[in-house]
């Protein structure tokens, strides 16, 4: 009896620890996930303010009294915004397709395919991530300016369609995948090009997925190669829309209209992130392939 009793002690002791650390926990997840979502709320309650009431504000209150859209209209009339963003589009779309295709058939050559000096050349690429980016900016802008390619979409496009970072990952992910398949395949008469495309990117696409993402993410971001690449307005992308309003649109008080713009370039990221999220979670989480 004396036992079952301490038995019960011990596993009521052990819920009572077990509820207590999970409230801890989701109590420090609450807190951290309104410190990392408050700069948006933030963000989209001072678009909505207008120009003088948020200046009028001298405690700044967390809602909007008497809210407004007049800033998102600005925020394309001020500069036409609207080219810029199909000028995004273009360069992160083509700049996308074709470093997923350079990424693609470069990591599955360094995955599976045998060629004399495949390990000293995936050794120099590993190598290249050494550099700083600033001289690779450099030597680019100096190359880019030699084949008369400033303010072209193709200037703009072509330093960034290969990533050795994005080969290196895709190519560890590849090389999980185990060497039987491919021989068996090979034993059908299957080629190396059907079996990549029916066999190993259906495996990896989590992975694929996640690439793209992150490469979307970098060209809807880039600031410094677009800002020395081009001075033409007809090939802005975003990035110089927003130092175009800095300057010459809204200048730097109109807080409100700045955050309209901001809020406007954030959107397209944020619907890509939930419509994948679940296969980024698991593109990230992977750690091999299970045979």
């Amino acid at each position: 009896m004396t036992n079952q009793t301490d038995y019960n002690r011990i596993k009521q002791s052990a819920t009572v620890g077990k509820t207590v650390g999970n409230v801890v926990i989701y109590a420090l997840l609450t807190i951290w996930g309104v410190m990392v979502l408050f700069p948006f709320y933030w963000m989209i309650l001072s678009s909505v303010k207008s120009y003088s009431s948020y200046n009028s504000e001298y405690i700044p209150m967390f809602f909007a009294q008497s809210p407004t859209m007049d800033n998102y209209v600005s925020a394309f009339t001020a500069v036409p915004l609207g080219r810029y963003f199909a000028n995004t589009l273009i360069f992160t779309i083509t700049t996308t397709a074709v470093m997923l295709v350079v990424t693609i058939f470069a990591a599955f050559a360094f995955a599976k395919l045998n060629f004399r000096g495949k390990n000293i050349a995936f050794i120099l690429c590993l190598a290249l991530m050494m550099i700083p980016n600033e001289l690779v900016i450099v030597t680019n802008y100096v190359t880019i300016t030699k084949l008369d390619m400033r303010n072209t979409f193709l200037g703009l496009i072509l330093p960034s369609v290969t990533s050795v970072f994005y080969i290196y990952l895709l190519k560890e992910n590849l090389a999980q995948i185990p060497d039987e398949l491919y021989y068996a395949a090979k034993v059908d008469a299957t080629s190396d090009l059907k079996y990549l495309f029916k066999v190993m990117i259906p495996i990896c696409k989590p992975t694929i997925i996640t690439i793209v993402i992150l490469k979307v993410i970098e060209c809807w971001n880039s600031f410094v190669w677009p800002r020395l690449i081009t001075d033409d307005a007809n090939y802005f992308l975003i990035s110089n829309g927003i130092q175009e309003i800095r300057e010459n649109g809204f200048g730097r008080e109109n807080i409100p209209a700045m955050m309209a713009v901001v809020v406007v370039i954030s959107i397209p990221l944020i619907i890509l992130f939930l419509i994948f999220r679940n296969k980024v979670m698991e593109g990230v989480s992977r750690g091999g392939t299970k045979g």
